[in-house]
């Protein structure tokens, strides 16, 4: 039986403000507002102020700024150097994209062995791959450069000195400067898809594998019917990220070869970076900026498609 209190005017507004009260606290969205508002004003509101200035003429050197449309993206498009640059990309990009993921397993794989078997050595490839990583990728262009000097001082050509090879032109021949960056961007950017692969491997129940065992599967069916089905939503991720990374490599590359010789290693972020300070061109540099997005957003979309994760992420 409801007491008076409950059935005065202020009792029944206090029910209804602990009621209000409680659907707030149980709704994520009061939790997620900081979230929203940072994201809003540091990432959202400068994505629309590069996409405003892709469409307009704006220099660097001049006040003068005039709305050109999509006069900026038909420049882009249709220029040679452009073209280009497109292709190493996607050359660096794929090749980096595959060889991340690829080592990045193996080394998981080869890890979480170790540590299932009670090894000792897990511990020093773990710490080796990740100094790699935690190292800057304009230290790491330059450490690179220094290792490929096409001379014997260079620690790579003095070693293939030792076997009669050499000197190789790792950095003036466009191919190999380009094969250059993408061994240098592995170097480094393996240990991240490790990292993500081995923190998937760590949540596969084992009964999967004892289950598998126990129907007779060896170790490759294990690995293809329970280790890459369990692994599919981490593989999603770490192929997001990878690409991103390898899209948007810039300091790596500015610091080994700076794009050169030539135009074999400028890729998207240089080609941006040159369009910006160099030529002066900030609309053009938005544009490219905008491209660069467009082809992120096109490869997660891919991804989503592949992986076919929509029910587990």
């Amino acid at each position: 039986m409801a007491t008076a209190g409950e059935d005065s005017p202020i009792g029944f507004g206090v029910e209804r403000v602990r009621d209000v009260a409680g659907r707030v606290i149980d709704s994520p969205v009061p939790w997620l507002l900081p979230t929203l508002a940072v994201l809003a004003l540091f990432q959202l509101y400068p994505l629309v102020e590069a996409v405003q200035l892709s469409l307009t003429n704006e220099v660097l050197t001049t006040a003068d700024t005039e709305f050109v449309g999509l006069q900026n993206y038909t420049d882009l498009f249709t220029s040679i150097g452009f073209r280009q640059m497109v292709v190493v990309t996607t050359v660096f990009a794929v090749s980096s994209i595959v060889l991340h993921t690829v080592a990045g397993l193996i080394l998981a794989l080869a890890i979480d062995y170790g540590v299932r078997r009670g090894l000792r050595a897990h511990l020093t490839t773990r710490v080796s791959v990740l100094l790699a990583w935690i190292v800057p990728g304009i230290i790491i262009g330059l450490i690179w450069k220094v290792m490929l000097i096409e001379s014997q001082l260079g620690a790579v050509n003095y070693l293939l000195g030792t076997v009669g090879i050499g000197p190789v032109p790792f950095r003036s021949d466009p191919t190999l400067a380009l094969v250059s960056t993408i061994v240098a961007g592995t170097w480094r950017g393996t240990a991240f898809a490790m990292i993500m692969i081995y923190g998937g491997l760590q949540r596969i129940p084992q009964r999967l594998y004892e289950a598998a065992r126990v129907d007779g599967a060896g170790r490759w069916a294990r690995f293809r019917h329970v280790t890459i089905p369990q692994l599919k939503p981490v593989l999603f991720v770490t192929l997001v990220l990878v690409s991103i990374y390898a899209l948007n490599t810039f300091d790596l590359i500015f610091a080994l070869t700076d794009g050169g010789p030539g135009q074999a290693t400028e890729v998207f972020a240089l080609f941006m970076y040159r369009k910006a300070f160099t030529d002066y061109a900030l609309g053009e540099a938005a544009a490219v900026a905008v491209v660069l997005l467009g082809v992120n957003l096109l490869l997660t979309g891919i991804y989503l498609h592949v992986f076919d994760i929509g029910d587990q992420l």
